[in-house]
Parts: C-alpha cells; sequence; structure tokens
C-alpha cells in the first residue's frame, strides 16, 4: 500500500480543515491539537427576532465547529496511525481496508464490510 499517497492527502485535507476552524475557532493553546469555537459577540438586541437570530447563529457555528473538529481528530489520528505503521488496517476486524476505500476517505477506519 502506498501510505506516502495517502499521507499527502491527509496533510492537505488537515490543513483545509485548520483554515476553516480558524475562521470560525481558534487554537487551544493549553492543549496540543485541541481546537476550541470562539464565542459571537453578545449583543444587546432590541428586538426579540433579532435576539433569536443571534442564538441560532451561535448555535449553528458551534454545529459546524464540532463537525469540523471531529473530522480533524479523525485525519489526526490517521496521520498518527501511518507513523505507527498500523494505517489502512479495519479496527473491527484487523484486515487490510481496501484502497478504493482509502482512495475516497483517507481516513477511513474500517473496511467496507464494518462501514
Amino acid at each position: 500500500m502506498d501510505t506516502a499517497r495517502f499521507k499527502q492527502k491527509l496533510e492537505e485535507e488537515k490543513k483545509k480543515l485548520e483554515s476553516e476552524m480558524g475562521d470560525i475557532g481558534r487554537r487551544n493553546l493549553g492543549v496540543p491539537d485541541d481546537w476550541e469555537a470562539v464565542p459571537t459577540e453578545i449583543g444587546i438586541e432590541a428586538d426579540l427576532a433579532d435576539q433569536a437570530d443571534v442564538v441560532v447563529s451561535r448555535d449553528t457555528t458551534s454545529a459546524i465547529f464540532a463537525d469540523l473538529e471531529a473530522r480533524y481528530d479523525t485525519v489526526l489520528e490517521a496521520l498518527r496511525s501511518i507513523e505507527r505503521g498500523t494505517y489502512g488496517k479495519c479496527e473491527v476486524c484487523e484486515a487490510v481496508i481496501e484502497e478504493d476505500r482509502l482512495a475516497a476517505d483517507p481516513a477511513a477506519t474500517t473496511c467496507i464490510a464494518h462501514k
């Protein structure tokens, strides 16, 4: 298996995720490889509809950030598994994950049978 190709794809995805998370969050300086959402400014909105818009926007941003961070963690774990020499093995049955599956998702942790 050409792990160098998958490592390059994972590194590219990591960089993209860091950029996207940087738009709505920041690195947690106290914990390596951890990110945190940046709280939105809380204004004093006179209109109840405007107050609701602020809350909905904050919730949406938090949900998007959580999805990005979860994927980021998965990509980091895949990169660590390359370094450990365990990349490409199904975490359920330990069979080799199909290269087509890894080409579609280099951070996949299971074979097609255990998807």
